[in-house]
């Protein structure tokens, strides 16, 4: 099992979150609620108001997302998914648990030095200059205050 975060459309109660219970594409089994340890950029950006996770540390936020365990046929769809990589990549990222659900492994996010966790995060270090100067965000929902609602692929 790989350690997964996401922070945009695959959140639970955001338009993608479908993908991630749908037991024909693999396993993810929700651990917890975390935040990275570096502050990056989340932009809503292209006509379809996708948000991405600009790999620029240092910059911006920290990022509010979710953590879960995922089986490999999970991380290979979320792979083809994300358009890594290509549209976004896949990296390790140190995420700081904040609220920690997960069962098995008897105090393993508390175990981790400090409640910190490597998790693989699609980020992206492709994207236009002028994304740079868009609005940064801390935490991402579909229908924000920001009104950029994410368009889904079936409606493209």
């Amino acid at each position: 099992m790989a350690r997964v975060f996401v922070y945009g459309t695959l959140k639970k109660g955001q338009p993608n979150y479908k993908h991630m219970i749908n037991t024909a594409k693999g396993l993810a089994k929700f651990q917890g609620r975390g935040r990275t340890v570096e502050k990056y950029p989340l932009v809503i950006a292209g006509k379809y108001n996708i948000p991405y996770m600009l790999n620029i540390p240092g910059t911006g936020h920290q990022i509010a997302g979710e953590i879960y365990s995922v089986d490999e046929q999970m991380l290979q769809f979320l792979d083809e998914f994300e358009g890594c990589p290509d549209m976004y990549q896949r990296t390790l990222m140190r995420i700081q648990v904040v609220e920690w659900e997960g069962k098995g492994g008897t105090g393993e996010a508390r175990a981790a030095a400090d409640g910190v966790l490597e998790c693989f995060v699609y980020s992206t270090a492709t994207y236009p200059p002028e994304w740079v100067g868009l609005p940064y965000y801390d935490s991402y929902d579909s229908s924000g205050k920001h009104g950029l609602s994410y368009v889904l692929r079936e409606s493209r």
